[in-house]
């Protein structure tokens, strides 16, 4: 009996919160020190910890984001103007500040999974 309950506990998935404050600024530095290359390992990261949807509709996003932003700096030719420098400034931008936000304004505890 006490074997079975064992297994059934092991079993059932457990839903983490996310980091303290300090671990979160030191995540949320990610992005901006690597100019949004690794914009969505934050989300990605707390995708993992806390399990919940929004964290990982984030996380893909910023992938998204990170990926849209990568096609834009290889298809564009090195001196650009209007509305192409405008996109690329735009995607940098979301996949730095916007992930490094993102990963400040998450609050532990809240819509978690029962």
């Amino acid at each position: 009996m006490k074997q079975a309950l064992a297994v059934e506990s092991a079993a059932r998935p457990t839903t983490g919160n996310p980091p303290g404050a300090g671990p979160r600024l030191l995540l949320a530095l990610v992005p901006v020190v690597s100019l949004g290359l690794l914009g969505a390992l934050p989300s990605l990261v707390l995708a993992w910890r806390t399990g919940r949807r929004a964290e990982w509709l984030a996380a893909v996003g910023f992938t998204a984001v990170t990926v849209a932003w990568l096609f834009e700096a290889v298809l564009t030719p090195e001196e650009t103007h209007g509305a192409a420098f405008g996109l690329d400034l735009l995607l940098m931008s979301a996949a730095t500040v916007g992930a490094a936000a993102h990963c400040l304004c998450v609050r532990p505890g809240r819509g978690e999974r029962a």
